[in-house]
């Protein structure tokens, strides 16, 4: 039996923001049923104790999403939650002290690719979930700065992150200038489980896009896979319109649909070094991840 490190489940596929790094999607806003998300945890509980509230959309836009947390617990998965921060200070009460909460990922470059009426007054709420989480809980937190352009000139001109890590800095105390580059792994350190990950912007794949090849690999269907709000199963959480429909879990077996000839040509494609769907072709953030 396939064992995967993670398994991502899109809660919605909303969101209050219209970055311009993430596309908005063109399928049919939708919020998934707490029966369906309890279903889906049943079916996927053999293959994982790790689950991440992403692929596109805000996870904290769910209006139950305190109680698919606690849903999660009872089911026995850890929880990482990904998201644009906008709407942490508005519900901490309903996730700050859930047990399921293993790691928030606060999404900083959102900052950068929206306008926002007042940028301190974002920031400063930021931190100041980050500090109380740090304080009052074992969750880790990845503040992520994913905007970082491919030698960094056109951001260090335009000080385009200069101000934020200013913040930082002073919010935590720091004894030092926090450089701005590519942090590998969980990044800098700012404060007990509080990272700073700084990273260059992706793009993601889309059949409109120039093809890159087909050499590569990819640990889609591998250590991953993703579930959109709908119920369809994909190979990763970059397949965002369900592009590689691989089945949905109201029809079929979460076990047949990974299992599926599609399926199987994908991990055995990646296991030769080749991408065998034309979006993966068109991916070009499995380069990150090419051995």
């Amino acid at each position: 039996m396939k064992k995967f490190k993670r398994i991502y489940i899109e809660v919605t596929n909303v969101c209050n923001l219209a970055c311009n790094f993430c596309p908005q999607t063109k399928r049919v806003s939708e919020i998934m049923e707490i029966d369906t998300f309890s279903k889906i945890l049943d079916e996927i509980k053999p293959y994982t104790d790790y689950i991440y509230l992403h692929v596109k959309g805000e996870p904290l836009l769910h209006p139950n999403i305190a109680e698919l947390l606690d849903i999660s617990h009872e089911k026995g998965f850890k929880v990482n939650i990904t998201t644009n921060g906008t709407y942490l200070n508005k519900i901490k009460d309903k996730i700050m002290m859930k047990k399921a909460v293993r790691q928030i990922n606060i999404s900083l470059h959102s900052l950068t690719a929206n306008d926002f009426n007042n940028k301190e007054e974002y920031v400063k709420d930021v931190l100041s979930f980050v500090k109380e989480v740090s304080e009052k809980t074992d969750i880790i937190v990845s503040l992520r700065l994913w905007n970082l352009d491919k030698d960094n000139e056109v951001n260090l001109e335009n000080n385009l992150n200069k101000k934020l890590l200013e913040l930082i800095e002073k919010e935590f105390d720091l004894l030092y200038k926090i450089e701005e580059k590519i942090t590998p792994g969980f990044g800098v350190k700012l404060a007990n489980r509080v990272f700073l990950n700084q990273d260059h912007q992706f793009q993601w794949p889309d059949l409109n896009e120039k093809e890159i090849g087909e050499v590569g690999f990819c640990y889609g269907l591998r250590d991953h896979v993703a579930i959109l709000v709908d119920g369809t199963v994909v190979p990763c959480c970059l397949d965002g319109e369900g592009v590689i429909n691989l089945g949905k879990i109201n029809d079929s077996p979460f076990s047949e649909i990974i299992e599926s000839e599609r399926a199987t040509k994908i991990f055995n494609g990646f296991s030769n070094r080749r991408a065998v769907e034309e979006l993966c072709k068109k991916c070009g953030y499995r380069n990150k991840m090419d051995l």
